[in-house]
């Protein structure tokens, strides 16, 4: 997965500037909309879980302002799930389909929302829809593909950045940003406790050491001490993650009776629904993250090289724990450089601030 995403993060870069320039070129615009209001949307969303995650309140809010209307999403196999999770959405197209992309670009829609913030690949398929109304940021030379780009900036938390997005069709007076915004449906619930039933009768807390890359990990080291206090306790807890964070929790986990290891094991819509089953998640700056806080559970989140005012979690029901280090934060449009000093913002955070964050969270 993580070799796909550097290749296709090539082509873009070599070969992105280039396709925008020929689609400016070739691809004129439809210049009105077929009736006064906008009946089909279509958001374009690559990219990881995160994004996926917080583009959902932009989308609730276009749904409520447009309640006739029918909003797509056409989003990557890695976080096409997400939008599972959220009943505003009519359809989920994958970008890494053939037909699926075909079927987007032919579907006629009258506007079109690309909510990447760099790339300039997603720009060129937004401008291949030739929809009247066309929606994404102005950040480089993809600017010229739209009728509305729109400012990006840093200083925005990432939700406010997508709710942007929306400005040329509606006011921003009357949206309430308030998780839940995902739902997990009864029977997915009901399927997923199989795995909880070892910890019977504990308060559950969920830890996903994993991240996109290594400068968000906490280390093996620190959760694997952080847990065993839990445990100590009382409390019961679930490793997750995807087949690449197996030997990682083996590791964190030991020989601990009271520690349920599902890492690999289970689909995104379940690990979800996992979350929603555990009293706590403590996590990196991940899209796990992102998910837990959508889903109204309680979140310790450690951050390092990403910007907390741009990622963190937005909630009462979550504790963000960093440290200032003068070269952080240094994580930018998604790529963090290479570090010199050791991960120092990371390692700065104790396991002991942690568990106590934990336990607080939990008092609440």
């Amino acid at each position: 997965m993580k070799a796909k995403i550097e290749t296709i993060k090539k082509i873009d870069r070599f070969i992105g500037p280039i396709l925008a320039q020929v689609a400016v070129i070739f691809l004129p615009r439809r210049n009105t909309l077929s009736s006064t209001t906008p009946l089909r949307f279509l958001f374009i969303r690559p990219g990881g879980i995160g994004d996926a995650v917080l583009l959902v309140p932009a989308i609730s809010a276009l749904k409520k302002t447009f309640p006739g209307s029918s909003i797509d999403v056409l989003a990557e196999k890695r976080n096409a799930a997400v939008f599972l999770l959220c009943g505003d959405v009519n359809t989920v197209l994958q970008y890494d389909k053939p037909g699926d992309l075909v079927a987007a670009i032919r579907s006629g829609y009258d506007v079109v929302i690309d909510t990447e913030q760099w790339h300039r690949l997603s720009s060129v398929v937004a401008r291949l829809t030739r929809a009247p109304m066309l929606i994404g940021y102005d950040t480089n030379d993809r600017t010229k593909l739209f009728t509305h780009p729109i400012s990006y900036s840093h200083d925005d938390h990432e939700i406010d950045s997508y709710l942007h997005l929306l400005e040329p069709l509606m006011e921003r007076n009357d949206i309430e940003i308030k998780p839940p915004f995902l739902s997990i449906f009864q029977q997915q619930s009901a399927d997923i406790r199989r795995y909880l039933l070892p910890l019977a009768g504990k308060r559950l807390i969920s830890i996903f050491p994993g991240g996109s890359i290594r400068q968000k990990h906490w280390g093996n080291d620190r959760f694997h001490d952080a847990l065993q206090l839990l445990v100590q306790q009382g409390y019961g807890i679930v490793l997750l993650g995807g087949e690449d964070d197996v030997l990682q929790a083996e590791e964190i986990s030991g020989t601990q009776p009271s520690v349920i290891n599902v890492c690999g094991k289970l689909s995104l819509i379940e690990t979800a629904a996992i979350i929603k089953e555990t009293d706590l998640l403590v996590s990196g700056d991940s899209g796990i993250m992102h998910m837990a806080s959508a889903l109204g559970t309680k979140v310790v989140a450690l951050f390092g090289p990403s910007n907390a005012t741009k990622w963190a979690p937005r909630s009462e029901q979550s504790i963000v724990i960093s440290h200032p280090v003068e070269c952080a934060p240094c994580s930018k449009y998604g790529y963090t450089p290479h570090c010199t000093r050791d991960v120092a913002c990371m390692k700065q955070i104790t396991v002991n601030e942690v568990v106590n964050a934990v336990l607080s969270l939990l008092e609440r």
